[in-house]
C-alpha cells in the first residue's frame, strides 16, 4: 500500500540531505516540503534576532542545551536552504541580505547594529559564511556582494575562521582579475580598504615607547595594510590608487600599521620572515622524509604501493619549492614609490610625524621612517630641509644602528639639495666619526657616508676638511685606505680643482677630465645627439645581412635604406668609360691642379666628419626609436665599453664602464639594488671569527655530492646496497651475549634423542661431502 502525501512529508522532514537531493532531481514536485523548512528557516531566523537583541539589553540566563540543540538545527536548515537556492530564486530572494545581517547586524533596528561581533557566534557564524561563499560559488551573488559582507569581517572573527575568509577574498579578487582587470570590483574593494583605514585616523598617537606599549588599537586598518599587500605581491593591484590606501596608512596613529606600511614601500620582508623560516623548515622536512622512503625502498622490500608513495613525496616537494621560489622571486610591476600621487606633501607630514612624536616612538621606528623618507626625497629630487637638522643628533658613532641612518641620511641627499644645508652635515661626520680616538672600521664607515654624500652633492665638501680626509690614504688598516682613497677618487672625477695639484693625478692635471661638476643651480646643455646611435645602427645593419644571408644582398638593402646617398656627390661626377675623360691630355708633361697635402688632408677630414653626421642623423630620422631600441643601445654601449676597457683603454673606460653598470642596476635593478645598503657604508672589512653555525654550514657544504665515510663490507661492493648479514654480525658479538643466546640456550636443553638425531644428521652431511 503506497504511503500518503503526509507520511511523506513526515519522514522527509527529519532527512534533510534526503529532500535536497529530491528536490534537485524535481524542483516543482517538493516545491510543498521545500516551503516547510524555509518556514522553519525564517521562524529560527526571528528567533535568533529576538535573542540577540534581548542578550544585548540584559543579562538574560538560557538553558545552554536548548540554545545548542537550536543552533545545531539552524545550522542544518541555512545549508539546506542554500543547496537548493537556485531551485527556488524567488523564495530565496533574501537569502544573501538575511545572512548579512546575521554576521554584521541589522544597522535599521532603531540605529543600533546587532551584529559588532554579537548576532551570530562560533559554529554558527562559521556556517553562514562557508553557505554565504557557496552563494557566490554558484553565482547567485556577485563578488561584490561576497566582498562587502567578508571585509568587515576580518577584525571581528578568530583566527582559525579569519584565516578562510581571508584566502576567499584573495581568491575571489584574483580570478576575477585573471584575465582582464575588473574595474568595477577593484573600485569597490579598494573604497572599503580606504574606509577601515580612515576609520581610525582621528584617534591618539599612543607610540611604542613606555607605557603606550601594547595598548594601541586599529586592526581593521592593520587588515586592510596587509591585504593590499597581498593584492600588491601577486601582482593583482599594481595602480596609484592601491598606493594612496598605504600611504594614507603610513600616518595611522598605531605604529603597527605604520610599520606594516613603511615596509610596503621600503620592499622589506621583515614581516615575512616567519613565514619563510616556516616555509624553509617545511620544505627541508618534505626532503628528509623522501630520502627516508628512499633508503627504506633500497634496504627492504619494495612494490608499487611504495613506489606510488615515493613519487607522490617528490611531486608535493618539487611543488614546495617552486611555491616557495615564486613567492620570493615575485616582484611588482611598478615602484611604489614612483606611484605617490604628491610626494611632496607626503615627504612633509613624514617629517612631521618623525618630528612630532620623536619621544614616543621606538629608535626602530623612527629609522623605518627615516629609511622611507629619504627614499622618497632621492627618488622625487624633494627638499625637506628640516630632516637634516633633525639627523644630526643622531650621527654619533655610539648610537644604536647607525649605519642605517648613515645610509638614510646619504639616500635623501641629490644635486638640488642646498650645499649650505649639508656642511654641517659633513663637519659632524668628521668630528664623530673621522679621528684618531676611535677604531678603524669607525673611520672607514665615516669616510664611505661622506663619499656617497658628496657623490650626489659635491659642492658640501670644504677644501680644508677634504684635504684632511685624504690623508688618511696613508692609514694602517685596509679599510680605512680603501675609504680614502675612494673619497680622493671621486673628487678627482667630479671637481678636482679643490685637491691639491700633486693630489689630482695625471688625468686631472693634464685636463683629460672633462664632465666637471656643475656649480649648484647651474644644469645641463641641451643634448645634441644620442650618445652610442652608431652602435645601434651598426648592429641593424648585421642583422639585415645576417637575414639576407649574402653581403651583396645586404649593400643593395642599404641603397634601398638610403645609405647610398653618403657619396652621392662622388657618384655625379663619374661618367661612364666609353665618354673617354680618360684619353684628354695635357702635353708633354701632367697637369698638376691638385691642392697641397695640408688641404687635402682638410678636405678628407671634413668629408669624413659631414659622412658621420649624416650617418648618426640618419637613423634617428628615419626611425622612431622605442623603449626597446633604447635598451639594446644601453647593451651594446655596454658591450662596447668592456672591450674597450679589457683590450687597455686606461682609466677613463673603466670609470666609463662603471657608470654604465650603475645605470644598468638602477634602470632593471629591484628597489633594493637602488638604493645604497649597509655594506657600502661599512665598506671591506676584517673577516670575524666564525660562529659554530657557520662552520657547520661550511661542513655540510663539503660533504655535498661526496660519499659517506665507512666500510665498504656487505654495503658498497655488493650489487644492491644493504647492511651487513646476521652472520656477520654475530661475529662481533660479546661472548656473554652469545652465551645466553637462544640458540646456545636450547642446545643446552635439547633432550639425548634431539643429540642423536642431530649428530646423525651431521654424520650424513660429512659423508656426502666426501663424495
Amino acid at each position: 500500500m503506497p504511503k500518503s502525501r503526509a507520511s511523506r512529508g513526515i519522514l522527509l522532514t527529519s532527512n534533510l540531505p534526503q529532500l535536497q537531493n529530491l528536490i534537485k532531481r524535481d524542483p516543482e514536485g517538493y516545491k510543498e516540503e521545500f516551503l516547510t523548512q524555509y518556514n522553519h528557516y525564517l521562524s529560527l531566523l526571528k528567533l535568533q534576532q529576538v535573542s540577540s537583541i534581548s542578550s544585548s539589553n540584559s543579562n538574560v540566563t538560557t538553558n545552554s542545551s536548548n540554545v545548542d540543540k537550536s543552533n545545531e538545527l539552524f545550522q542544518d536548515l541555512i545549508t539546506f536552504i542554500s543547496q537548493v537556492s537556485q531551485c527556488y530564486p524567488i523564495e530565496t530572494k533574501e537569502l544573501p541580505i538575511q545572512f548579512k545581517e546575521l554576521l554584521l547586524g541589522n544597522s535599521e533596528n532603531g540605529g543600533q547594529n546587532i551584529g559588532n561581533g554579537q548576532t551570530v557566534k562560533g559554529d554558527l557564524r562559521r556556517t553562514v559564511v562557508k553557505n554565504l561563499v557557496m552563494l557566490r560559488n554558484k553565482e547567485i551573488i556577485d563578488s561584490i556582494e561576497l566582498l562587502q559582507i567578508l571585509l568587515p569581517l576580518l577584525p571581528q572573527v578568530p583566527s582559525a575562521l579569519r584565516g578562510m575568509i581571508r584566502h576567499t577574498i584573495l581568491t575571489d579578487i584574483k580570478t576575477s582579475n585573471q584575465k582582464t582587470k575588473n574595474h568595477r570590483l577593484n573600485r569597490v574593494v579598494q573604497s572599503l580598504l580606504f574606509g577601515m583605514v580612515e576609520s581610525g585616523m582621528n584617534a591618539q598617537v599612543i607610540g611604542d615607547k613606555g607605557k603606550g606599549k601594547n595598548k594601541e588599537k586599529g586592526g581593521e586598518a592593520m587588515w586592510a595594510v596587509m591585504m593590499v599587500k597581498e593584492l600588491w605581491k601577486k601582482g593583482v593591484w599594481n595602480d596609484a590608487k592601491t598606493v594612496s590606501i598605504v600611504a594614507l596608512a603610513a600616518f595611522h596613529p598605531n605604529t603597527k600599521v605604520q610599520s606594516a606600511a613603511l615596509h610596503f614601500f621600503l620592499g622589506s620582508d621583515n614581516e615575512d620572515e616567519n613565514e619563510t623560516d616556516s616555509d624553509e623548515e617545511e620544505i627541508r622536512n618534505a626532503r628528509r622524509g623522501v630520502k627516508k622512503m628512499e633508503h627504506r625502498m633500497e634496504v627492504g622490500k619494495s612494490g608499487r604501493k611504495k613506489d606510488r608513495m615515493l613519487a607522490q613525496m617528490k611531486r608535493e616537494t618539487n611543488k614546495k619549492r617552486a611555491k616557495h621560489a615564486a613567492g620570493l622571486g615575485a616582484t611588482p610591476n611598478f615602484p611604489a614609490l614612483e606611484l605617490l600621487h604628491d610626494p611632496q606633501t607626503f615627504g612633509e607630514k613624514l617629517y612631521d610625524n618623525l618630528h612630532k612624536h620623536d619621544k614616543i616612538y621606538s629608535l626602530d621606528h623612527k629609522i623605518l621612517i627615516m629609511q622611507l623618507l629619504s627614499r622618497v626625497m632621492g627618488v622625487h629630487k624633494l627638499c625637506v630641509l628640516g630632516f637634516y637638522s633633525y639627523i644630526i643628533k643622531y650621527l654619533t658613532y655610539h648610537q644604536l644602528q647607525v649605519t642605517l641612518i648613515l645610509v638614510s641620511l646619504a639616500q635623501s641627499v641629490h644635486e638640488l639639495t642646498p650645499p649650505d644645508v649639508l656642511t654641517p652635515v659633513i663637519r659632524k661626520l668628521a668630528q664623530e666619526f673621522v679621528h684618531p680616538g676611535v677604531g678603524a672600521e669607525v673611520i672607514a664607515a665615516g669616510l664611505n657616508a661622506i663619499r656617497e654624500v658628496c657623490r650626489r652633492q659635491p659642492w658640501c665638501m670644504e677644501e680644508d676638511l677634504l684635504s684632511d680626509l685624504i690623508d688618511y690614504r696613508k692609514s694602517k688598516d685596509k679599510g680605512v685606505v680603501t675609504a680614502s682613497r675612494g673619497l680622493l677618487q671621486l673628487f678627482r672625477e667630479v671637481n678636482p680643482g679643490m685637491l691639491k695639484r700633486r693630489e689630482r693625478g695625471k688625468a686631472a692635471s693634464m685636463g683629460l677630465i672633462g664632465n666637471q661638476v656643475l656649480a649648484y643651480g647651474h644644469s645641463k646643455d641641451a643634448a645634441d645627439g644620442i650618445e652610442g646611435l652608431e652602435l645601434l645602427e651598426e648592429h641593424f645593419a648585421s642583422l639585415r645581412k645576417e637575414e639576407d644571408g649574402d653581403v651583396n644582398m645586404g649593400e643593395e638593402n642599404e641603397d634601398e635604406d638610403g645609405k647610398g646617398w653618403e657619396n652621392w656627390d662622388v657618384d655625379s661626377d663619374t661618367g661612364s668609360e666609353s665618354e673617354g675623360w680618360e684619353d684628354v691630355s695635357s702635353g708633354d708633361e701632367d697637369l698638376d691642379i691638385s691642392d697641397s697635402d695640408d688641404e687635402q688632408d682638410r678636405k678628407l677630414a671634413t668629408t669624413a666628419i659631414s659622412q658621420d653626421t649624416k650617418k648618426l642623423s640618419l637613423l634617428a630620422q628615419q626611425k622612431i626609436l622605442t623603449p626597446a631600441d633604447f635598451a639594446l643601445l644601453n647593451e651594446l654601449r655596454l658591450k662596447a665599453a668592456k672591450e674597450l676597457a679589457e683590450s687597455g683603454g686606461g682609466s677613463g673606460a673603466k670609470r666609463k664602464l662603471a657608470a654604465l653598470e650603475a645605470s644598468k642596476r638602477h634602470i632593471d635593478g629591484d628597489e633594493s639594488e637602488r638604493f645604497l645598503t649597509e655594506n657600502e657604508i661599512l665598506g671591506p672589512r676584517k673577516k670575524l671569527k666564525s660562529t659554530w653555525e657557520e662552520k657547520m654550514e661550511l661542513v655540510q657544504k663539503g660533504r655535498e655530492g661526496r660519499e659517506k665515510f665507512g666500510s665498504l663490507k656487505g654495503k658498497k661492493q655488493k650489487g644492491t646496497p644493504s647492511s651487513s648479514t646476521n652472520r656477520e654480525k654475530a661475529r662481533n658479538k660479546p661472548l656473554m651475549m652469545a652465551v645466553h643466546s637462544n640458540k646456545v640456550m636450547q642446545k643446552k636443553k635439547a633432550s639425548l634423542r634431539d643429540k642423536q638425531i642431530r649428530l646423525r644428521a651431521a654424520i650424513d652431511k660429512q659423508k656426502k661431502l666426501k663424495h
